[in-house]
């Protein structure tokens, strides 16, 4: 039995900001490598109530005209360039409609960029990408720009070739399903993986003696042994795997192996054994977001058709060890 492709339908949601610009590259070659569907999607925003003033009513009717041919000049790009994709013009509120179509639609993968028009600094997400990342209906891609005050600048017109992924985890099952995910993605793309799992700093009182230092690494020794059994795993399906294992915050210790590894994209679950709020997005990847000046691709849940013939465990087998909660 032949597992389906893990990605069919893509959205590309668009506001024709800088960000979107490198978004779309990924979408396309995303499309490409997996002869998915691309629908390309844009929404005006407007209030919920628009005046019936003249002037209200040619003003909202000026940037519908405009909005929709900068959207007819993205299909006609994308046709030029072999990857035939829908496009559709909504007004209104852009999370609420886009995470409507990407349901309505059962798309697989939305694609988008991490930060948009309205927000420029380093550090921080655009209201729309923040929402779907918390809310949206499947896995999402978030794309930055380029941005001239983090450590690596990005060029807008850079290849989206995805060659290396980096896959964080904890070994929780939220982030086994997103490692599940990213070895699927690679296989599609013909990428590399690493995959890394951070031991965070244990905090020590004047009266910790030698037996917690051998605690701590006994822990060591226990992840690192867990993590050499899934590169096995992962390594049988056929892609190639290095592995990392260290201490510190874990944000800062992804982000770091993304920049000394050049990986071209991370993919980590929204939530991992902290638990899930549903309310907002897992601290870890709220900060990886935040910072990477790579594509960040979040999987809130695992999403795989019936067929579908999972490679890494959904919950690995785990030895209660001290000091670490079963």
């Amino acid at each position: 039995m032949t597992t389906p492709p893990i990605v069919k339908h893509i959205l590309f949601a668009t506001d024709f900001s800088e960000d979107a610009s490198r978004a779309q590259e990924y979408a396309v070659h995303l499309a490409g490598a997996y002869e998915a569907k691309l629908d390309v999607l844009h929404v005006i925003e407007a209030p919920r109530e628009i005046p019936a003033d003249t002037d209200s009513l040619g003003t909202a009717g000026r940037s519908r005209a405009a909005a929709a041919r900068q959207l007819e000049a993205v299909r006609d790009d994308l046709a030029r360039r072999g990857t035939p994709a829908r496009v559709r013009l909504l007004l209104g509120h852009p999370g609420e409609h886009i995470h409507h179509v990407a349901r309505e639609q059962g798309v697989d993968l939305l694609v988008l960029g991490a930060q948009g028009r309205t927000n420029t600094l380093y550090g921080q997400i655009g209201k729309t990408a923040e929402r779907l990342i918390q809310e949206g209906p499947c896995p999402i891609l978030a794309v930055p720009g380029s941005r001239k005050d983090a450590v690596e600048v990005l060029p807008v017109d850079r290849p989206a070739l995805i060659r290396r992924i980096l896959a964080p985890l904890d070994f929780s099952t939220p982030s086994l399903d997103a490692v599940e995910y990213a070895v699927h993605l690679a296989h599609g793309v013909g990428a590399a993986v690493t995959l890394i799992h951070v031991l965070e700093p244990a905090s020590y009182d004047l009266d910790c003696g030698l037996g917690v230092i051998e605690d701590e690494s006994s822990k060591r020794d226990y992840w690192n042994r867990q993590l050499m059994d899934l590169r096995e795993i992962v390594t049988a399906f056929g892609l190639p795997v290095d592995v990392e294992i260290c201490a510190g915050v874990p944000s800062d210790s992804i982000l770091a192996c993304a920049l000394r590894q050049q990986t071209d994209l991370i993919v980590m679950g929204t939530h991992g054994r902290r638990g899930i709020s549903p309310e907002r997005c897992g601290s870890v990847a709220e900060a990886v977001l935040r910072r990477a000046t790579c594509p960040v691709l979040t999987v809130k849940t695992g999403k795989f058709e019936s067929g579908h013939r999972r490679v890494v465990p959904s919950v690995l087998d785990r030895h209660v060890i001290k000091g670490e909660k079963a």
